[in-house]
Protein backbone atom coordinates (compact mmCIF):
# COMPACT_ATOMS: atom_id res chain seq x y z
CA UNK A 1 0.00 0.00 0.00
CA UNK A 2 1.05 3.40 -0.69
CA UNK A 3 1.29 6.77 0.64
CA UNK A 4 0.68 10.04 -1.15
CA UNK A 5 1.47 13.12 0.20
CA UNK A 6 0.50 16.54 -1.88
CA UNK A 7 -0.24 20.33 -2.47
CA UNK A 8 0.21 21.86 -5.50
CA UNK A 9 0.02 19.40 -7.73
CA UNK A 10 -2.86 16.99 -5.85
CA UNK A 11 -4.79 16.97 -8.65
CA UNK A 12 -2.02 15.29 -10.96
CA UNK A 13 -1.20 12.44 -8.29
CA UNK A 14 -5.21 11.88 -7.65
CA UNK A 15 -4.99 10.58 -11.12
CA UNK A 16 -2.47 7.94 -10.15
CA UNK A 17 -4.49 4.09 -9.98
CA UNK A 18 -2.76 2.82 -6.92
CA UNK A 19 -3.68 1.63 -3.74
CA UNK A 20 -3.11 4.12 -0.80
CA UNK A 21 -3.30 3.32 2.17
CA UNK A 22 -2.91 7.15 3.59
CA UNK A 23 -3.34 10.59 1.89
CA UNK A 24 -2.81 14.15 2.99
CA UNK A 25 -3.27 17.41 1.40
CA UNK A 26 -1.30 20.61 2.41
CA UNK A 27 1.70 21.87 3.56
CA UNK A 28 3.59 20.05 6.79
CA UNK A 29 6.52 20.50 8.00
CA UNK A 30 9.35 17.86 7.79
CA UNK A 31 9.11 16.95 11.93
CA UNK A 32 5.22 16.32 11.15
CA UNK A 33 6.07 14.04 7.83
CA UNK A 34 8.91 12.26 10.18
CA UNK A 35 6.87 11.57 12.85
CA UNK A 36 3.95 10.59 11.15
CA UNK A 37 5.64 8.50 8.79
CA UNK A 38 9.34 7.24 10.44
CA UNK A 39 7.70 4.31 11.80
CA UNK A 40 4.88 3.90 9.65
CA UNK A 41 5.12 0.35 7.21
CA UNK A 42 4.07 1.69 3.63
CA UNK A 43 5.57 0.15 0.09
CA UNK A 44 5.97 3.83 -1.74
CA UNK A 45 5.93 7.29 -0.69
CA UNK A 46 4.67 9.52 -3.44
CA UNK A 47 5.93 13.04 -1.76
CA UNK A 48 4.78 16.38 -4.18
CA UNK A 49 7.63 18.88 -2.72
CA UNK A 50 5.94 21.99 -2.62
CA UNK A 51 3.73 19.69 0.60
CA UNK A 52 7.12 20.30 2.54
CA UNK A 53 7.72 23.72 4.26
CA UNK A 54 10.40 25.75 3.60
CA UNK A 55 11.34 22.95 1.12
CA UNK A 56 13.38 25.28 -1.05
CA UNK A 57 15.97 25.10 1.94
CA UNK A 58 18.14 21.93 1.44
CA UNK A 59 18.41 21.32 4.84
CA UNK A 60 14.75 20.59 5.00
CA UNK A 61 15.17 17.54 2.45
CA UNK A 62 18.48 16.34 4.25
CA UNK A 63 16.36 15.94 7.66
CA UNK A 64 14.03 13.59 5.85
CA UNK A 65 17.06 11.75 4.06
CA UNK A 66 18.48 11.20 7.46
CA UNK A 67 15.15 9.83 9.16
CA UNK A 68 12.99 8.17 6.13
CA UNK A 69 14.07 5.01 4.04
CA UNK A 70 14.62 7.40 0.54
CA UNK A 71 14.39 4.29 -1.67
CA UNK A 72 10.82 4.11 -0.83
CA UNK A 73 9.83 7.52 -1.27
CA UNK A 74 9.21 9.33 -5.03
CA UNK A 75 9.98 12.90 -5.14
CA UNK A 76 7.79 14.93 -7.47
CA UNK A 77 10.00 18.09 -7.89
CA UNK A 78 8.11 21.89 -8.64
CA UNK A 79 8.46 22.71 -12.11
CA UNK A 80 10.55 25.82 -11.46
CA UNK A 81 14.06 26.88 -12.31
CA UNK A 82 15.46 25.95 -9.06
CA UNK A 83 14.70 22.60 -9.24
CA UNK A 84 15.69 21.85 -12.37
CA UNK A 85 19.08 23.04 -12.07
CA UNK A 86 22.27 20.15 -12.12
CA UNK A 87 23.05 21.62 -9.15
CA UNK A 88 19.64 20.96 -7.41
CA UNK A 89 19.82 17.35 -8.49
CA UNK A 90 23.22 16.68 -7.49
CA UNK A 91 22.59 17.79 -4.24
CA UNK A 92 19.54 15.75 -4.30
CA UNK A 93 21.93 12.57 -5.22
CA UNK A 94 24.31 13.57 -2.65
CA UNK A 95 21.62 12.97 -0.21
CA UNK A 96 20.98 9.51 -1.10
CA UNK A 97 17.65 10.75 -2.73
CA UNK A 98 17.34 9.10 -6.48
CA UNK A 99 13.87 8.83 -6.78
CA UNK A 100 12.57 11.88 -8.52
CA UNK A 101 10.51 13.33 -11.34
CA UNK A 102 8.92 15.97 -12.67
CA UNK A 103 5.88 14.24 -14.36
CA UNK A 104 2.76 11.67 -14.13
CA UNK A 105 4.45 9.43 -15.92
CA UNK A 106 7.77 9.90 -14.06
CA UNK A 107 5.85 8.91 -10.63
CA UNK A 108 4.51 6.07 -12.50
CA UNK A 109 7.73 3.77 -14.31
CA UNK A 110 9.75 4.88 -10.60
CA UNK A 111 6.53 3.09 -9.01
CA UNK A 112 7.63 0.14 -10.46
CA UNK A 113 11.29 0.72 -11.22
CA UNK A 114 12.98 2.50 -8.47
CA UNK A 115 16.61 3.90 -9.40
CA UNK A 116 19.67 3.16 -7.85
CA UNK A 117 22.50 5.13 -7.49
CA UNK A 118 23.77 4.13 -10.76
CA UNK A 119 20.54 4.89 -12.73
CA UNK A 120 21.36 8.62 -11.38
CA UNK A 121 25.21 8.73 -11.43
CA UNK A 122 25.23 10.61 -15.34
CA UNK A 123 23.31 13.69 -13.15
CA UNK A 124 25.69 13.59 -10.50
CA UNK A 125 27.84 16.66 -10.27
CA UNK A 126 30.53 15.96 -7.39
CA UNK A 127 31.95 19.01 -7.56
CA UNK A 128 28.00 21.24 -7.41
CA UNK A 129 28.44 23.64 -3.97
CA UNK A 130 27.07 22.71 -1.24
CA UNK A 131 27.46 18.78 -2.26
CA UNK A 132 27.09 15.54 0.03
CA UNK A 133 29.94 14.50 -1.96
CA UNK A 134 31.90 17.37 -2.16
CA UNK A 135 31.87 19.90 0.87
CA UNK A 136 29.82 17.51 2.95
CA UNK A 137 31.82 14.63 2.12
CA UNK A 138 34.80 14.58 -0.43
CA UNK A 139 36.65 17.24 0.77
CA UNK A 140 36.89 16.43 4.37
CA UNK A 141 36.13 12.34 4.07
CA UNK A 142 37.47 9.57 1.89
CA UNK A 143 34.73 6.04 1.53
CA UNK A 144 36.87 3.46 1.11
CA UNK A 145 34.50 0.20 0.13
CA UNK A 146 36.06 -3.54 0.17
CA UNK A 147 34.65 -6.20 -1.52
CA UNK A 148 35.35 -9.66 -1.88
CA UNK A 149 35.12 -11.03 -5.71
CA UNK A 150 36.59 -14.97 -4.42
CA UNK A 151 34.56 -16.26 -1.92
CA UNK A 152 35.43 -15.69 1.91
CA UNK A 153 38.41 -13.06 0.52
CA UNK A 154 38.60 -11.70 3.84
CA UNK A 155 36.97 -8.10 3.89
CA UNK A 156 35.83 -8.23 7.56
CA UNK A 157 39.14 -8.61 8.79
CA UNK A 158 40.76 -6.19 6.77
CA UNK A 159 38.39 -3.64 6.97
CA UNK A 160 39.16 -3.91 10.65
CA UNK A 161 42.84 -3.80 10.40
CA UNK A 162 42.50 -1.04 8.12
CA UNK A 163 41.06 1.31 10.93
CA UNK A 164 43.18 0.42 13.83
CA UNK A 165 45.96 1.65 11.70
CA UNK A 166 44.49 4.38 10.36
CA UNK A 167 42.91 5.52 13.53
CA UNK A 168 46.77 6.92 15.01
CA UNK A 169 46.75 9.58 12.12
CA UNK A 170 42.93 10.31 11.15
CA UNK A 171 39.23 10.10 12.46
CA UNK A 172 37.98 7.02 11.02
CA UNK A 173 35.20 4.41 11.33
CA UNK A 174 33.30 1.16 9.75
CA UNK A 175 30.60 0.42 8.18
CA UNK A 176 28.91 -3.12 6.86
CA UNK A 177 26.21 -4.17 4.85
CA UNK A 178 23.77 -6.52 5.12
CA UNK A 179 25.72 -8.30 8.01
CA UNK A 180 26.05 -8.30 11.67
CA UNK A 181 29.48 -9.43 11.71
CA UNK A 182 31.23 -6.27 13.10
CA UNK A 183 29.93 -7.43 16.73
CA UNK A 184 33.15 -9.97 17.16
CA UNK A 185 35.70 -7.11 17.20
CA UNK A 186 33.53 -4.96 19.70
CA UNK A 187 34.49 -1.50 18.38
CA UNK A 188 32.28 1.20 18.96
CA UNK A 189 33.49 2.52 15.57
CA UNK A 190 32.12 -0.49 13.67
CA UNK A 191 28.86 -0.41 12.90
CA UNK A 192 26.42 -2.42 10.81
CA UNK A 193 23.45 -0.85 8.46
CA UNK A 194 21.68 -2.12 5.73
CA UNK A 195 21.80 -1.59 1.94
CA UNK A 196 18.57 0.68 2.57
CA UNK A 197 20.14 2.82 4.86
CA UNK A 198 24.01 2.78 3.99
CA UNK A 199 23.09 6.25 2.44
CA UNK A 200 21.59 7.83 5.39
CA UNK A 201 24.35 6.52 8.10
CA UNK A 202 27.17 7.65 5.25
CA UNK A 203 25.60 11.33 5.94
CA UNK A 204 25.59 10.85 9.62
CA UNK A 205 29.45 10.13 9.73
CA UNK A 206 30.50 13.24 7.34
CA UNK A 207 32.91 14.36 10.37
CA UNK A 208 34.90 11.56 9.58
CA UNK A 209 37.79 11.96 7.84
CA UNK A 210 37.79 8.40 6.88
CA UNK A 211 34.63 5.98 6.14
CA UNK A 212 35.22 2.32 5.39
CA UNK A 213 32.55 -0.06 4.48
CA UNK A 214 32.55 -3.77 3.89
CA UNK A 215 29.92 -3.95 0.96
CA UNK A 216 29.51 -7.78 0.73
CA UNK A 217 26.63 -7.51 -1.74
CA UNK A 218 25.85 -4.10 -1.93
CA UNK A 219 25.19 -2.97 -5.71
CA UNK A 220 26.25 0.32 -5.92
CA UNK A 221 30.36 0.25 -4.66
CA UNK A 222 30.32 3.96 -6.65
CA UNK A 223 28.55 5.31 -3.56
CA UNK A 224 32.31 5.12 -2.68
CA UNK A 225 35.43 7.22 -3.24
CA UNK A 226 37.63 3.84 -4.02
CA UNK A 227 36.67 0.33 -3.75
CA UNK A 228 39.63 -2.18 -3.20
CA UNK A 229 38.61 -5.56 -4.80
CA UNK A 230 39.74 -8.68 -2.83
CA UNK A 231 40.73 -12.05 -3.95
CA UNK A 232 42.39 -14.66 -2.36
CA UNK A 233 44.50 -16.49 -4.74
CA UNK A 234 44.89 -20.22 -3.72
CA UNK A 235 44.08 -22.83 -5.95
CA UNK A 236 40.69 -23.48 -4.57
CA UNK A 237 39.43 -19.92 -4.30
CA UNK A 238 40.20 -18.77 -7.87
CA UNK A 239 38.76 -21.91 -9.10
CA UNK A 240 35.82 -21.80 -7.68
CA UNK A 241 36.23 -17.59 -8.67
CA UNK A 242 36.47 -18.54 -12.58
CA UNK A 243 33.96 -21.31 -12.72
CA UNK A 244 31.26 -18.96 -11.16
CA UNK A 245 32.85 -16.33 -13.44
CA UNK A 246 35.70 -16.86 -16.56
CA UNK A 247 35.35 -13.09 -17.53
CA UNK A 248 35.94 -11.99 -14.08
CA UNK A 249 39.23 -10.35 -14.19
CA UNK A 250 38.15 -9.24 -17.34
CA UNK A 251 35.66 -7.15 -15.80
CA UNK A 252 37.72 -5.74 -13.10
CA UNK A 253 40.97 -5.30 -15.26
CA UNK A 254 41.01 -1.12 -14.36
CA UNK A 255 39.74 -1.84 -10.69
CA UNK A 256 41.69 -1.94 -7.46
CA UNK A 257 41.96 -5.90 -7.51
CA UNK A 258 43.97 -6.77 -4.31
CA UNK A 259 45.58 -10.43 -3.59
CA UNK A 260 44.62 -11.16 -0.06
CA UNK A 261 45.75 -13.73 2.36
CA UNK A 262 48.38 -14.35 -0.79
CA UNK A 263 51.37 -16.78 -0.62
CA UNK A 264 52.00 -15.08 -4.17
CA UNK A 265 55.72 -13.52 -3.86
CA UNK A 266 56.61 -10.33 -5.25
CA UNK A 267 58.81 -11.98 -7.86
CA UNK A 268 55.86 -14.41 -8.59
CA UNK A 269 53.38 -11.18 -9.19
CA UNK A 270 54.30 -10.85 -12.69
CA UNK A 271 53.63 -13.86 -13.79
CA UNK A 272 50.06 -13.89 -11.97
CA UNK A 273 49.10 -10.51 -13.83
CA UNK A 274 50.08 -12.20 -16.91
CA UNK A 275 47.92 -15.20 -16.54
CA UNK A 276 44.92 -13.20 -15.23
CA UNK A 277 45.54 -10.76 -17.94
CA UNK A 278 44.66 -7.94 -14.93
CA UNK A 279 47.11 -5.44 -12.84
CA UNK A 280 47.30 -6.22 -9.44
CA UNK A 281 46.80 -3.04 -7.38
CA UNK A 282 48.39 -4.90 -4.12
CA UNK A 283 49.75 -7.50 -2.89
CA UNK A 284 49.08 -8.70 0.75
CA UNK A 285 50.49 -11.94 2.66
CA UNK A 286 48.48 -13.96 5.24
CA UNK A 287 48.36 -10.96 8.21
CA UNK A 288 48.43 -10.93 12.38
CA UNK A 289 45.36 -8.84 12.59
CA UNK A 290 46.27 -8.71 16.44
CA UNK A 291 49.30 -6.67 15.47
CA UNK A 292 49.05 -2.59 16.47
CA UNK A 293 51.12 -2.32 13.23
CA UNK A 294 51.42 -4.57 9.88
CA UNK A 295 53.77 -2.85 7.19
CA UNK A 296 52.11 -4.42 4.43
CA UNK A 297 48.63 -2.41 5.43
CA UNK A 298 50.56 0.82 5.63
CA UNK A 299 51.84 0.40 2.60
CA UNK A 300 47.91 -0.88 0.91
CA UNK A 301 47.37 2.32 3.02
CA UNK A 302 49.62 5.12 1.92
CA UNK A 303 48.92 3.22 -2.11
CA UNK A 304 45.52 4.40 -1.58
CA UNK A 305 46.59 7.79 -0.84
CA UNK A 306 46.53 8.14 3.03
CA UNK A 307 50.00 10.06 3.23
CA UNK A 308 50.52 10.06 6.83
CA UNK A 309 50.68 6.45 7.20
CA UNK A 310 53.95 5.06 7.88
CA UNK A 311 55.77 1.41 6.96
CA UNK A 312 56.57 0.45 10.62
CA UNK A 313 55.60 -2.07 12.29
CA UNK A 314 55.26 -2.50 16.16
CA UNK A 315 58.16 -5.21 17.49
CA UNK A 316 56.58 -9.06 18.09
CA UNK A 317 57.31 -8.66 21.99
CA UNK A 318 54.50 -5.83 22.65
CA UNK A 319 52.56 -7.42 24.85
CA UNK A 320 49.36 -5.96 23.50
CA UNK A 321 50.72 -8.59 20.46
CA UNK A 322 49.73 -11.79 22.86
CA UNK A 323 47.48 -14.28 21.57
CA UNK A 324 44.60 -13.73 23.77
CA UNK A 325 45.04 -10.11 23.41
CA UNK A 326 41.54 -9.97 21.38
CA UNK A 327 39.62 -11.16 24.08
CA UNK A 328 38.03 -7.85 25.65
CA UNK A 329 34.77 -9.77 27.23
Amino acid sequence: MNVIIANKYKDMLNSLDIEVIKSLEGVYDVSEIIDNFSNFYFDRMILDITALDNYENLDTLQKLSINLDMAKVILLLDDNDESSSSQYLSKLISMGIYNFTRNLEGVRYLLQNPNSYRDVAHIHNVNAGESYYDDSLSSTTRVIGVKNLSEGAGATTLVYMMLKHLESNYSVCALEVDKRDFIYFDDKEMMSTTSADLPKELMKRRSYNVVLIDLNTYSDPDICNDVIYLVEPSILKLNKLMKRDRRVFEKYNHKKIVLNKSNVSNSELNVFEYEAKTKIFYNLPPLDERRESNREINGLLSKLGFAKQSSGVEDDSDSKNKLLGMFKF
